[in-house]
């Protein structure tokens, strides 16, 4: 046990260095994100004044062209607000603040991860993006391509995939799996009580998971599949990527909440493409060519090792708990 804990101990200072420069890398990405919005020319012929109701998103309702005075700079503006709220609630909570809780990991090896959501968000996202890259690693192997849905406006796009992480949590995890866990284990039925349990399902009395599981599963595939088969969808590729992904989100917001499940959301979309859009429009280059470029591949071995290290405090600290359940036993 001793030696457990010492390895956790050792992890826990490359871990603390990784997490400390991906914290200061999401919250770089909010300045980055108003530069790449307001003071760039990221959207060619139209810019932030872009009136929102003219977006291909309300084709076909009632708000298409309607003249109401709302631009995509304000909706940009709405969106940072909600995610820095949400950012910040990360930083400070539930438990103890960010700062105490990597201390903790250096002195203790303990990985506080349930008292500080910003902690299980750098963890879970590097194995998210860990996952996601072998996924695709072994697709191209077999010439299964990923291709996203055509937009043919960056800022445009940009918008879009800062907004998918608010619509899609509460949609896949909030209602398709939040609703569904507290009508299996809730035992009260107050207003305070069911709303609780949608922000942090972990407060239900989930003695047997299996049913857990299974749900976050089936919701997972439906993510997947929703994203090859809805509207403009990605190609055929993204669906076990997109689905693992779905898993992961779910079990996340299942152990840790809907903070959590939403910023490691936020962080697959608007973060990435926050530093890809400020790259091309540096670098005169395609987004498509930003993807490769010397930086973004610097991040993804940033996540990587992450990802790898994460994955092994994982198993260490579950064989450690392995071996006290047995001593007591």
């Amino acid at each position: 046990m001793q030696n457990s804990n010492k390895i956790l101990q050792s992890l826990g200072i490359p871990f603390t260095a990784l997490s400390s420069v991906i914290f200061g890398l999401l919250l770089v990405s909010f300045p980055i994100g108003i530069f790449v919005v307001f003071e760039s020319e990221i959207g060619g012929d139209i810019n932030y004044e872009y009136p929102l109701t003219h977006l291909e998103l309300f084709n076909g309702t009632e708000m298409y062209h309607a003249p109401i005075d709302v631009s995509i700079g304000d909706a940009f503006v709405a969106l940072w607000t909600f995610y820095v709220i949400i950012f910040v609630i990360a930083i400070l909570g539930p438990k103890h603040a960010f700062l105490k809780s990597l201390s903790s990991i250096i002195s203790f090896g303990k990985y506080p991860t349930q008292s500080n959501y910003m902690i299980g968000v750098i963890k879970w996202l590097s194995i998210l993006i860990l996952i996601s890259l072998l996924i695709n690693f072994v697709q191209e192997e077999f010439d299964i391509a990923t291709v996203p849905p055509f937009v043919d406006n960056d800022l445009i796009q940009f918008f879009y995939v800062s907004l998918a992480p608010l619509v899609e949590e509460f949609g896949f995890r909030l209602i398709l799996i939040g609703i569904p866990l507290f009508a299996i284990y809730s035992h009260k039925s107050s207003v305070k009580y069911f709303i609780k349990c949608l922000w942090s399902p972990g407060i239900l009395d989930i003695q047997d998971s299996k049913k857990a599981i299974f749900l976050i599963i089936f919701v997972g595939i439906i993510f997947g599949f929703a994203h090859v088969a809805l509207g403009e969808s990605w190609s055929e590729g993204k669906f076990a990527q997109a689905t693992a992904s779905g898993i992961i989100l779910g079990w996340v917001y299942l152990r840790y909440g809907f903070v959590a499940s939403l910023l490691i959301h936020w962080a697959t979309n608007y973060f990435v493409f926050s530093y890809a859009n400020f790259i091309s429009q540096l670098n005169f280059i395609s987004i498509e060519d930003a993807f490769s470029h010397s930086l973004m591949s610097s991040l993804e071995l940033l996540f990587l090792i992450t990802g790898a290290l994460s994955i092994s405090i994982l198993i260490i600290s579950r064989f450690y708990s392995q071996k006290v359940s047995d001593l007591e036993i």
